[in-house]
């Protein structure tokens, strides 16, 4: 077992105020240093930073979480899998590995304790046929009395890449992952090895590396549901949801970020005890986004990072969101 888990992901943006602010609206906690914006879920390690650039919005770098033991057979796996050591990006931390895969995606691998285990909330209980579990009382508040949907912890990152079959081999052979579930060559899901959820990091076929969202786990569907139609209407990006996957099972409700990508809610995930014990199934495509749910947004699999000219409906969004704030 080399990587254990997912630990924060950082994006470069040309306004953090913006950033910010729409992270806050989405129930994370902001602090500032600098150039440098760290979001958490409560009392939890920051899981998103933001780093002030010049230009457009850019997918900097993902980190993982390992075992400082296994530094050395990483590294070695790297450059046998077609990956290389990186220096660290200046302003952040130097511990750990700094790597690059084959397809140029930066990595940071650091040894850090595992988060404490969320505390268990009230169970979700849904009167099912045959099975009465809920009796004599309402299973929702009235709206004033429903508190706001906070995120509890970040649960995985979807990247673009330009080989999806690529990136599966380097994360297996030179990370010690495992395939969880795949659709062809347009996307996939890759888990950790032991006590996973069903997918910590995920690849989306794009022309180019890029960030396409970070999927953040809430207490049950209504909270999923509550939680996006309200950041949906606080924000001016488009949304998708309320709805659930085929892979992953998980319940969802994306909502877009000031730069085209996606933060998503989501609840009641698959979960992988042992890989070894697991078979990934190769999904037809018309699975590969939802089993229910809206239709798709037509940019929803768009990589604004991709190297093209700023659109209108790009600039349009940023202005609106900068009218807000």
């Amino acid at each position: 077992m080399c990587i254990k888990g997912l630990e924060s992901y950082c994006l470069d943006v040309p306004d953090l105020s913006v950033g910010t602010r729409f992270y806050e609206l989405a129930g994370l906690g902001a602090v500032a240093d600098g150039d440098i914006v760290s979001l958490s879920c409560g009392s939890r390690r920051p899981s998103i930073i933001l780093k002030q650039r010049v230009g457009r919005k850019r997918f900097s770098h993902i980190t993982l979480r390992a075992d400082r033991r296994d530094f050395a057979t990483i590294s070695q796996r790297v450059e046998a899998h077609g990956g290389k050591a990186a220096q660290h990006r200046e302003g952040f931390d130097a511990d750990g590995l700094w790597i690059v895969d084959p397809n140029g995606m930066l990595i940071q691998i650091v040894d850090r304790p595992d988060e404490p285990d969320l505390e268990a909330g009230e169970p979700f209980a849904i009167n099912a046929p045959g099975a009465i579990v809920r009796q004599d009382r309402s299973a929702m508040k009235p709206r004033a009395a429903t508190p706001a949907t906070k995120p509890l912890r970040l649960g995985h990152v979807l990247v673009f890449t330009p080989d999806v079959a690529t990136s599966i081999r380097f994360f297996e052979q030179a990370l010690g992952m495992g395939l969880a579930d795949r659709s062809g060559d347009i996307i996939a899901f890759m888990c950790c090895s032991r006590a996973s959820d069903h997918h910590v990091v995920a690849f989306a076929k794009s022309p180019g590396v890029g960030f396409h969202h970070a999927s953040f786990q809430v207490r049950n569907p209504d909270e999923v549901g509550r939680g996006g139609a309200l950041l949906a209407a606080a924000t001016v990006g488009g949304d998708w949801g309320f709805g659930r996957h085929t892979i992953g099972s998980n319940f969802f409700h994306y909502i877009q970020d000031p730069w085209g990508s996606w933060f998503e809610y989501y609840s009641d995930m698959d979960y992988i005890s042992d890989h070894s014990a697991w078979t990934a199934t190769d999904y037809h495509p018309d699975d590969s986004l939802a089993n229910w749910g809206p239709g798709v947004p037509p940019d929803f699999v768009h990589n604004y990072e991709v190297d093209t000219p700023l659109t209108e409906q790009e600039a349009s969004r940023a202005r609106s969101l900068a009218a807000i704030i």
